[in-house]
């Protein structure tokens, strides 16, 4: 007699998801592995290059495409664009997901785990690092608290969701300010190089450098994501909104191009424009892919129109601006010689990122990817823009 094992509809995983899981095991495997044995296990990383995919991916990278969570809800409840509204929760998650994202990646990157809690004993208040972590932990309870309603609307806590809304205006202001610290901070953190960092990247205002870059970001990251789940969870897509988000990244990517080329031009550092053989080349890249090219695209109005442009453009955006937090934080940053710290017969060549430290990041931005799904799928995430304004 045969038996018929019928399975639940609700149960079956779609290959995207499927793949999704994977990724996510590899890398909690990896992880595993580095706990046990030590981050020498599974990591290229030494004593000359502490420094590598991780920082420039994980930190640098994921805080940075995070940024659309401070510069939507400024908008709206700073500038009082309400129009803006429906915008919020998809950004604000990103956001969220974006900060969880790191702070896995920095447990699997520093280890100890179970050592956390050091952090709140043990502080260095000369250290810009304390600055970020506190800044962290401080705007990823706010956004938490920001996303908030659509939790409880989910429960049918209405009351505790209207209470929240009241009180929106100021927990924004107070988030702005601490991811414009935060994202200041990133640059800040890099200024104990001087030597190190190539003359083209270093610059005392790495922090205002930063800051603008980040709203440039915010704007690119937040079409990108609309576009995408707009397609993959098959929704109406908020062209009208996208355009005018579109319009202001010219006026944004202009204000940088500025500050960054005048600070060349008084700090006496044109010269190596041309003259600094890679790093020329990787300068170069980072400003026409991320910066003139957006600026051309978006100033069309074609392009800013067009569902398909919106997405190609602020996908060029986003490569060029992470290949700056890439060369800023590894690439253009000078290494000593790896035969000053060990032996003669360990002949290294210069760091490359291993599979293991790649997998990791890999299954941590999937865990992401998932939980974004996740969250629309049980959450008002989508809110109705008229019903918002309602209230």
């Amino acid at each position: 007699m045969k038996m018929k094992i019928a399975l639940n509809p609700r149960l079956r995983l779609s290959p995207f998801v499927l793949v999704l899981l994977a990724l996510m095991g590899i890398a909690f495997v990896v992880s595993m592995v580095r706990y046990s044995i030590g981050i020498g296990a599974i990591s290229n990383l030494s004593n000359a290059y502490p420094w590598g995919f991780w920082v420039s991916f994980d930190l640098y990278t994921g805080i940075a495409i995070s940024s659309g969570a401070f510069v939507i809800t400024s908008l709206v409840y700073i500038l009082e664009l309400d129009q803006f509204r429906p915008l919020i929760r998809p950004t604000l998650l990103t956001g969220f997901l974006g900060y969880a994202m790191e702070v896995i990646a920095l447990l699997v990157d520093l280890g100890h785990p179970e050592r956390i809690w050091h952090y709140f004993i043990y502080q260095n208040f000369t250290s810009f690092l304390l600055a970020i972590g506190l800044y962290v932990m401080i705007y990823a309870a706010i956004m938490l608290v920001e996303f908030a309603p659509a939790i409880f609307e989910r429960l049918k806590w209405q009351k505790l969701s209207a209470l929240i809304k009241r009180f929106m205006k100021p927990l924004v202001i107070l988030g702005a300010v601490i991811s414009t610290l935060h994202q200041g901070s990133l640059g800040a953190l890099l200024l104990i190089q001087p030597e190190k960092l190539y003359p083209l990247w270093w610059t005392p205002i790495l922090p205002v450098l930063f800051f603008i870059s980040a709203i440039s970001i915010g704007l690119a990251m937040t079409i990108l994501e609309s576009s995408l789940s707009s397609r993959y969870f098959k929704r109406g897509l908020e062209i009208h909104l996208l355009e005018k988000l579109a319009r202001g990244v010219p006026y944004v990517l202009g204000i940088y191009l500025a500050v960054r080329f005048g600070q060349l031009l008084l700090a006496g550092d044109l010269k190596y424009l041309f003259s600094g053989g890679l790093m020329s080349i990787l300068f170069w890249l980072e400003i026409f892919i991320g910066a003139v090219l957006p600026i051309v695209l978006f100033s069309l109005k074609r392009v800013r129109q067009s569902p398909k442009g919106l997405l190609l453009s602020s996908i060029i955006l986003l490569f060029g601006m992470i290949l700056n937090r890439f060369d800023v934080s590894w690439f253009a940053v000078r290494h000593p010689d790896p035969l000053t710290y060990i032996p003669v017969f360990m002949k290294n060549v210069k760091y490359i990122p291993s599979l293991a430290e790649i997998s990791v990041s890999i299954g941590i931005f999937s865990a992401g990817i998932l939980a974004f799904g996740l969250a629309v799928k049980y959450l008002p995430v989508f809110e109705d823009p008229e019903k918002e304004l309602e209230q």
